[in-house]
This record gives C-alpha cells, structure tokens and sequence, in this order.
C-alpha cells in the first residue's frame, strides 16, 4: 500500500491515507507529502473521489462505511494494481513463497541493465530506492518490447484470489502450496486460482509468457492448454531453463541446453538460488544482456526482512551473536531459511523467535510449522499476530498450542511475550557462536533490533 500511494502521489494525484498504528514505516509517505493518520473513526478527506484498501481491513471499516455511504468509487489494492498495469507492459511476480525476493532482484537487474522499470515491491529494497520505483514512460529502444509501454513489475499475491486482478503480459509463478486456508478450501482450489491467473495473460502473439518452476508449481494442472508462450525452469533436466548450484554459484542453461550465464549468490540457499534464476530468465525477456544480469545479481544487496544479516553482538564475555530478521511466515519457508542459515553461518546454535502470522494459517498448518523448526535449538513463540481473522477464529488456537507441539516434535520452545520479555530472556541464553533469527510477517522484528540496541526502523 505504501509503493502504491507513493506511484500515485508521483503520478499527480492527491493522495491521503490511515494506518492501524504509528511508526518509522510512516515517515517516507509524510515526506512525500502524504497525510497518513491513525484515528479509527477519521472522516475521509474533503475532495476524496476514491478510496483504496489493503486486504487486511474489514468491510466494516468506517472509513470504507463512508466511502460507501457517499458513494465513492472503492478498489482494493489489487484491483488498483491492475489499472495501473493496464497502461504498462506489465510484469507479475505469483507464487506461495519468494515473490518480494524475486520482484526486488528482477527490477534491480532491469534498472543496472538500463530498462528503467516501474516497481511496486512488497518489501524494502534500498537499491531500487524502497519498494517503490517510477521508470519510463516507454522501455527503450532494445529488446522485444522496445517502444512498449514502460515495464511494471508488481507482486502478485494469491490471497482472496486478489492476482486474478492483475493485468500482466508477462508473468512467473515460482511454487505453489497450500496457504491462505481461511479462503481456499484446499490445494486444488489453489491449484485453480493460479490457473486462472495464467489464463490472464495475452496470447503469445501478442507477446504472453509465462514462466512457471518445473517442480513445486503444479505447473501441468496450472499452465496446460495456454494461449500465452510458455517456459519452465529448474533444477530438473526435464525443465526449458535449467541451473546447477555449486559453492554458492549458479550456472544457468538456455532451452539448447548451453549455458548462457553464471553468477556467484549473495543469498543463500537453493530458494533464492531458484529466484535468481528466475528473475534472470525474465530479464533476458525483456532486453536485458547476459553480462548485465550476471553483474546485478551478484551484486544484488537484498531486501529488508528477507534473511537479512542485521550484524552481530558482542557479549560481556568477549562471545559474539550474529543476528538475522527474516520475512518468513509459512512452513516450507521457515525450514528452508533455516537450512540455508545453518549452511551459510555453521552457527553453534540457532535461537529462533518466531511470531505466527494470523489465527487462521497457525491452526491450518499447525502441524506444519511444527515440523519446520527442526533446525532450530530453542524457539521462543510470543502471542499469534491478529490481523484478517475473526474474534471467533483467535479463540480457537494460540501461541502455546504452537509451543505444545514444538515440544512434543523435540524442538526445545516456550511461549513468551510481550516482546520486552523476550529481549530479557535473550539476554540470559545466548552465548557466543550463536545466531538469532527473528521469523514472521508481523513487527516481531523489533525484537531483534532491540537485542542489537536499536530503537527501531
């Protein structure tokens, strides 16, 4: 929401906002000269023709009460995506997992190769200037869509079917599992939302394409009998773009089965060695040259909450802790972050906090999660992040529910909170060649910041 208000604040509009609550995240939209308030019951702005909303507020909101009763035209966030995509050649990043990571890497190599995308990234990427970015009017003058209107690339996430608003030329879909269980009633529902997001995209003589992973995206039931021009890449022989990963470098394969490109990761693990290749692919789409993508991939800083190395601590006793912040929300996200930390850093221990995102998901994937964390050697859980889920839905699991299982699995955990209490408890156990992780979509990373010292973003 925040990328989206500053494009449209650029673009010329007049653009007010609210919040759930103050804080450092604010301050670049009130730079802007963007009014943002926190006040509930704040009456919609004088002149206000439209009102655009998160999927995490409620119809009842009051602010869309009045927007209703005064008969404002309402969008949600992606249904505003989709009219600003529809006057550009518009890029949409799906999947279950590494869509920030692959949108923020992709406009990185497109701005170092000199194609100048628009962006909207649901994360802070500070090469890019954060998770917004405004190109061209046109892409330039190379590449198959030289002349066409300027590039946006924008994520594309499957909750409440919201992508199916999107309107992409091109198109990558990196996995797809079971989330979201509060709207889908399983995976095949899943399957079907991401089926009908593909079948969105153009023909492929209008330049349609979409780029799906070989394994992990169901990508037969997904993208068989498509209009649009269709590739896939992997690890797998079988895939069109193929990679192999060796000591932290990526060598990547064309459909000829030549390898056009290697790069040296600066993120780890096999997941983000998989959106590089991804985000590689698409690039060269586009115009991009091969030695351009290998120099910005392997140049590539990251983005803010996604296995983001915070720095480290040193303790009374000379020990240090090094301390990560990561983003990570689902299952399969968590067990793969933690193995690439435990191979990149070979820490004595991982101390992992980790706060679950929604009600709904931790009750869903209860067992799930508490499989994930058996990398980790203490995992400290503070109360369930509320957002989306009904009064009736937070009553019917919680943190220790959560802890419960973790104990029962053999992962030493204990549920505390507030996050004050945690930072305490840090505090007593770690020692030096530890690694802290803070884990989850909520601001549980203030409590690794507080462990370093920091006041906060």
């Amino acid at each position: 929401m925040s990328g989206l208000a500053m494009m449209l604040k650029a673009r010329g509009f007049e653009v007010s906002g609210s919040d759930s609550r103050d804080g450092p995240e604010l301050a670049p939209l009130r730079g802007a000269g963007i009014e943002v308030t926190t006040e509930d019951a704040a009456p919609l702005p004088e002149g206000c023709s439209m009102v655009i909303h998160s999927a995490a507020i409620p119809p009842e909101h009051p602010e869309l009460r009045s927007a209703r009763r005064d008969e404002l035209e309402v969008l949600s966030y992606a249904e505003a995506l989709g009219r600003l995509q529809s006057t550009r050649s518009g890029i949409s990043i799906a999947g279950t997992h590494g869509k920030s990571t692959t949108s923020g890497l992709l406009a990185h190599v497109l701005v170092e190769g000199g194609l100048d995308p628009d962006v909207i990234v649901g994360a802070n990427c500070g090469q890019i200037g954060g998770g917004w970015r405004l190109g061209a009017e046109q892409v330039p003058g190379r590449g198959p869509l030289a002349g066409s209107p300027g590039l946006m690339i924008c994520e594309a996430c499957e909750f409440n079917r919201s992508f199916h608003h999107h309107q992409p030329r091109i198109a990558l879909i990196n996995n797809v599992e079971e989330d979201h269980l509060d709207i889908y009633e399983g995976i095949e529902e899943i399957i079907e939302a991401f089926r009908v997001f593909a079948r969105s995209l153009p023909p492929a003589r209008e330049g349609g394409f979409l780029l799906i992973a070989h394994e992990g995206a169901h990508r037969l039931q997904v993208a068989s009998g498509l209009d649009c021009k269709v590739e896939t890449f992997g690890f797998s022989p079988g895939a069109d773009w193929t990679f192999e990963l060796h000591d932290g470098t990526v060598g990547l394969s064309d459909p000829d089965g030549v390898e056009v490109a290697s790069w040296r990761m600066s993120m780890p693990g096999p997941h983000n060695a998989a959106n590089s290749v991804a985000a590689a692919v698409l690039a060269r789409r586009v115009g991009a040259d091969w030695d351009d993508i290998e120099r910005a991939i392997e140049g590539f800083e990251g983005l803010d909450r996604r296995t983001q190395h915070l720095g480290s601590r040193e303790l009374g006793d000379g020990g240090r802790v090094e301390v990560v912040d990561d983003y990570g929300h689902h299952p399969s996200e968590i067990e793969l972050t933690l193995r690439a930390l435990r191979e990149s850093f070979d820490p004595r221990r991982i101390i992992c906090v980790f706060q679950p995102h929604q009600h709904s998901r931790t009750r869903f994937l209860l067992e799930q999660f508490a499989s994930s964390f058996e990398l980790a050697d203490l995992v400290i859980v503070p109360e369930i992040y509320f957002v989306r889920d009904s009064e009736t839905e937070r009553h019917k699991v919680s943190a220790s529910d959560l802890v419960d299982r973790l104990n029962t699995k053999g992962t030493t955990a204990q549920h505390l909170h507030p996050f004050e209490t945690i930072v305490d408890r840090l505090e007593e156990v770690c020692r030096d060649g530890d690694l802290l992780v803070s884990m989850g979509a909520g601001p549980v990373w203030e409590v690794t910041h507080a462990f370093l010292g920091e006041a906060g973003r």
